[in-house]
C-alpha cells in the first residue's frame, strides 16, 4: 500500500488554499498530485541505474498552474478533445459550449474545464480519490454531473487512473488525464529520440482545424503508424497534410483492443493486493521507451481511442520545474478517451451518459527501467 503525504502548495489568487499529495511505494516511486485540476505535479521512477527521474512536465509554484492554458498534469473534460463550432446536440437538443480553440471547443473550454477547478481529495486505502461536482451549464453543458477520480501507486510501479460519473440528466461524458511524459526527464530537452509503439493500426483523420472528418484510416503507409517501435521524431516533418496541420502528432488512434492480460502476467503486474488492477478488462494502449534512462512505459486502458500529442504547442512562456523550459516537444501525451467530435460522427463510439446512469474507465500507466 502506497504511503501518502501532504503539504500545502500555496494559496490561490481568489485565496483558496491548495495541497499537494505525495503517493510512495517501496520500489522508488513517487507520484504527486494537487487538488486543483487534479493535476499530477511530479512522477519520480528509477532509472537503469536506480536514479530517480521526475518523467513529469509540471511546475513550482501554483501561480504558474494558475496561468497554465497547457491543460499540463490535469483532468481535462467534461469533454476531453474538440467539438466543432461547440456545437452539442444530444437527441433533439443542441447546446452551445465555448469555443476557446477559434470556432471549435477544446477540453471542457477555458472557463468550465476541470483543469482550473479545486477538487476534494480523501485519502482512501493507500489511495487518493478525488471528486467534483460539475452543475449544469457549466461550460455549456446540461446536466449535474457528480465526478469521482482515483489515482492509485502500487508496488510494481503501476500508476492506476480510475474514473467514475454519473448525471442527473442526458449529457456527455468524456474525462482524461492529460500528463505529458519526458522519460529523460522533464528538463531533458525533446523527445525525439524517445521511442514508441502504439497499438493501433487505424486513425482519424482531421481538417485542417483538427476537426475529425468522419473517416476511419490504415495508419500503415503514413507517418502515424506506431505499429512497431519508432522514434517520435523520425516522422514527425514529413510532408504529410495530416502532420503538416497538427504541427507533429496531435491525433486520435482508434485503439486495436489487444488484450492486456498476457503482456501483464510477463511483467508480473495485477499482484499487488493493495492496488487491484484487472488486466482481463484492459487493453494494450502504448509502449514509450528512452535510451539514455533505460525507462520504459507501459499503458492500458478500458476506452477506445488515444490523442498521442507531441508537444507541438509548448511555447515555453511558464518556466516549469527548477526552471525548464518547456518548448515544442518537450514533452508527449497519450490521452485515452472517446474520439474527439465523436457527437457529430455516428461511426464513432458514442458519449452520451444518460440520466441516473454510471460512467467508468480505467488507464494504467507502468514504469519499469532495464538493468
Amino acid at each position: 500500500m502506497a504511503k501518502i503525504t501532504k503539504k500545502a502548495f500555496g494559496e490561490l489568487s481568489n485565496g483558496r488554499r491548495i495541497t499537494l499529495y505525495t503517493l510512495e511505494n517501496g520500489s522508488g516511486m513517487q507520484l504527486s498530485v494537487m487538488d486543483y485540476g487534479a493535476r499530477v505535479q511530479s512522477i519520480l521512477v528509477p532509472d537503469r541505474e536506480g536514479k530517480s527521474i521526475d518523467v513529469a512536465l509540471g511546475y513550482e509554484d501554483l501561480k504558474s498552474y494558475e496561468a497554465d492554458d497547457k491543460y499540463l498534469g490535469a483532468i481535462v473534460g467534461r469533454w476531453a478533445g474538440r467539438i466543432a463550432f461547440g456545437d452539442l446536440p444530444i437527441e433533439d437538443e443542441k447546446y452551445v459550449l465555448e469555443c476557446n480553440e477559434g470556432r471549435n471547443h477544446l477540453h471542457g473550454g477555458s472557463l468550465g474545464g476541470y483543469d482550473k477547478k479545486v477538487w476534494t481529495a480523501e485519502e482512501k486505502d493507500g489511495a487518493l480519490r478525488l471528486t467534483y461536482m460539475s452543475p449544469a451549464g457549466e461550460g455549456g453543458y446540461p446536466g449535474d454531473l457528480k465526478i469521482a477520480v482515483t489515482y492509485a501507486l502500487s508496488e510494481k510501479n503501476e500508476f492506476v487512473i480510475s474514473y467514475e460519473a454519473e448525471a442527473n440528466g442526458d449529457t456527455v461524458c468524456n474525462l482524461t488525464q492529460n500528463t505529458h511524459f519526458n522519460l529523460e526527464g522533464f528538463s531533458s530537452g525533446p523527445v525525439l529520440d524517445q521511442k514508441l509503439c502504439i497499438f493501433a493500426e487505424k486513425y482519424t483523420p482531421t481538417d485542417n482545424e483538427m476537426i475529425p472528418d468522419g473517416r476511419i484510416l490504415l495508419v500503415e503507409g503514413t507517418p502515424l503508424d506506431f505499429r512497431e517501435m519508432k522514434e517520435i521524431g523520425e516522422r514527425i516533418d514529413a510532408p504529410f497534410s495530416q502532420m503538416r496541420w497538427a504541427g507533429g502528432y496531435d491525433h486520435n488512434f482508434v485503439l486495436d483492443q489487444t488484450p492486456a492480460e498476457e503482456e501483464a502476467k510477463e511483467l508480473g503486474l495485477g499482484e499487488d493486493a493493495s492496488c487491484p488492477v484487472d488486466y482481463a478488462k484492459l487493453h494494450k494502449l502504448a509502449h514509450a521507451y528512452a535510451d539514455r534512462t533505460g525507462i520504459h512505459m507501459y499503458a492500458y486502458t478500458t476506452q477506445p481511442g488515444v490523442q498521442f500529442y507531441s508537444g507541438n504547442h509548448l511555447d515555453g512562456v511558464l518556466a516549469g520545474k527548477a526552471g525548464a523550459a518547456f518548448t515544442p516537444r518537450t514533452g508527449f501525451a497519450l490521452d485515452a478517451q472517446n474520439f474527439p467530435d465523436a457527437v457529430h460522427h455516428a461511426n464513432f463510439p458514442q458519449p452520451i451518459l444518460r440520466s441516473g446512469k454510471k460512467w467508468h474507465a480505467q488507464t494504467v500507466y507502468v514504469f519499469r527501467a532495464d538493468r
